[in-house]
């Protein structure tokens, strides 16, 4: 019966072993399914909405397609949020690839030609625009005459995916999606398994038949001597079976039993086995994730205008065109990323560098890392955001405060107010980046000063100390700017004063004429960004005499190093404060600032 059982253990081990290796090979499946897009010759953009990347429904749970791309020349990709996407493309055609109806893979996608919502003028073409480089985009990805690639959306928002190639010639049209398919076969080491313990099993078996069988074979015990025969009376033939008993070699019934049982008992184990191998882990039922908590944005607020990447990618680039147009004394260059005081400053200092060259430069942007982001949370234009940067290369370096404006979806950030921050500044509590926060309006009532009037309120402060109506509203601890300027107006009037001149000195201080920039935190308040532009006047009182100075900022603006009538200089200077909200306490504080010269007059 041990050969019986190993024969049968090892038809049904090759039967397990060839069913689990045909599982992993013969009767695989696909492991990726393809759909072709097709688009319409000619489009020169292309909008993949993001469910097309999850449509197929039996892909891989969580794994999203992938997006093949190919075309003669360049190929771009980029993703973004659906509604940046749409308002890039609002004066322009181009193919929108959605999901259809049907769970065939050929209707997973369907396109559209959508028609541009923003239509030139008669007898003019759309614009031609290439989208490398744009600030809306999350990510973007270029190719030479092919791409493919991968995206992970980040949760929470509808997202697009945009082809094309340069703006001017035709998108890519060989364009596909190829999803995942879970061809796993997760009962294949199951099977597997248990034909490799049945295989054993059978060795066993065979192996223990092999021993007993020639166990069987072996020399016998003799049997006692016999004597000899004798005629013996019947009577005493019955007694003599009677008294001694009947020597038999076959074992007692209940033995045999015994031993039956436990050979049925073997083949049992294999069975059992075998049966088991239905048994995966896949059958076991998987916890359910637990969601982590996050901080929620309010309700019916917009997105924030960009995110933690964005950002990073954006001051990076404004980084980099500011430090190229400083190497080139070149305002144009600035012009990409500048506007506003920000841009008027750069332009002055690259006036007089021209002149002499070793003027001292403005200081630089940095790049990273970013301290401090504070993004409008503002699905239209324009967009405003506030970061703090530090400077990686140097840590001994006050960080960079600034504001940054996007003006429409085709426009590059720039950035209108910078300044150092203050040493010892007190950042209030503000908004997550991935929330965002409000605008404040220039005449907001809900400060204890409008945003509007913050400048002039401040530039009074600075021409009449505590005696200014408006001392009271800020806080002069921890003011560097405030006092800053008191010892440089003293040091220059003394030195005026020193010498034999006939003329006099006059300073002045006013809001300069720029729009201020206001964003909520958390507690009602807003951190608010305007200028001041301080000037200093002298004037010749003799009329036969002249004034003369030794000032290169203004020789370079003027052209003149003195005069029988009066020079003025003008030095402007972005701030930045914390305005607490009307009814409290606090105190408006200086956060940041910096100065250059603006201009210079001769008359």
């Amino acid at each position: 019966m041990r050969f019986v059982w190993a024969v049968v253990s090892f038809v049904l081990a090759a039967g397990l072993i060839g069913a689990g290796i045909a599982q992993r090979t013969v009767w695989l499946g696909p492991s990726e399914r393809t759909v072709a897009v097709d688009v319409e010759d000619g489009a020169r953009y292309v909008l993949l909405d993001d469910d097309v990347f999850t449509a197929l429904p039996e892909s891989l749970e969580g794994r999203a397609g992938t997006l093949d791309i190919s075309g003669d020349g360049a190929v771009f990709a980029a993703y973004g949020r659906e509604h940046d996407m749409t308002a890039w493309l609002a004066d322009q055609a181009y193919v929108r690839v959605s999901v259809a109806d049907g769970e065939q893979a050929a209707d997973i996608v369907a396109t559209d030609t959508v028609a541009p919502e923003i239509t030139p003028e008669d007898g003019q073409e759309p614009p031609t625009r290439d989208p490398a480089g744009s600030d809306l985009w999350f990510e973007e990805f270029a190719g030479d005459g092919a791409l493919s690639q991968s995206f992970t959306f980040p949760e929470g928002g509808q997202m697009s995916v945009l082809i094309a190639s340069d703006g001017s010639e035709p998108a890519p049209s060989e364009i596909s999606l190829t999803w995942p398919i879970d061809n796993s076969t997760p009962m294949a080491p199951w099977l597997i398994g248990g034909g490799a313990a049945l295989l054993l099993l059978g060795l066993i078996l065979y192996i223990s038949g092999i021993v007993h069988s020639r166990r069987s074979r072996g020399p016998r015990r003799k049997g006692l001597p016999v004597p000899k025969t004798e005629p013996i009376k019947v009577s005493d033939q019955i007694e003599g079976a009677h008294d001694k008993g009947v020597i038999s070699g076959t074992p007692p019934r209940r033995a045999i039993g015994r031993k039956r049982r436990s050979l049925i008992a073997v083949p049992a184990v294999g069975l059992s086995l075998a049966l088991m191998t239905g048994c995966t882990a896949d059958a076991l039922p998987e916890p359910t994730p637990t969601p982590t908590e996050t901080v929620l944005a309010p309700e019916n607020q917009q997105a924030p205008a960009i995110t933690d990447p964005q950002a990073e990618r954006i001051v990076a680039d404004i980084s980099a065109t500011v430090a190229e147009a400083d190497q080139a004394n070149d305002a144009s260059i600035a012009e990409r990323r500048l506007t506003g005081m920000a841009l008027t400053m750069r332009q002055v200092n690259y006036d007089i560098r021209s002149q002499f060259g070793d003027y001292a430069a403005l200081p630089t942007i940095p790049a990273s890392p970013i301290q401090i982001l504070l993004p409008q949370a503002f699905d239209e234009w324009p967009r405003t955001a506030l970061v703090v940067v530090s400077d990686e290369a140097d840590a001994s370096a006050a960080p960079t405060i600034l504001t940054m404006t996007q003006d429409d979806p085709w426009s590059r950030y720039r950035v209108s107010y910078a300044a150092s921050l203050e040493p010892s500044a007190q950042i209030p509590d503000l908004a997550p980046s991935y929330q965002g926060a409000a605008l404040v309006p220039p005449a907001s009532s809900f400060l204890a000063i409008a945003p509007e009037n913050l400048a002039a309120a401040y530039a009074d402060v600075l021409g009449n100390g505590e005696d200014s109506e408006f001392a009271a509203l800020f806080e002069a601890e921890g003011d560097t700017f405030r006092t800053e300027v008191a010892r440089v107006r003293d040091e220059t009037a003394a030195e005026f004063t020193q010498e034999d001149v006939a003329g006099e000195i006059a300073f002045g201080q006013s809001a300069a004429d720029t729009e201020p920039v206001a964003l909520a935190t958390v507690h009602n308040g807003a951190i608010v960004a305007v200028a001041v532009n301080r000037t200093e006047r002298v004037t010749a009182t003799d009329d036969l005499g002249v004034v003369r100075h030794g000032d290169r900022a203004l020789e370079a603006l003027t052209g003149e190093t003195e005069t029988a009538g009066s020079f003025e200089r003008t030095d402007s200077s972005p701030l930045f404060f914390y305005v607490p909200a009307q009814g409290t306490d606090e105190k408006i504080r200086l956060l940041g600032w910096s100065s250059s010269v603006t201009a210079g007059t001769v008359e």
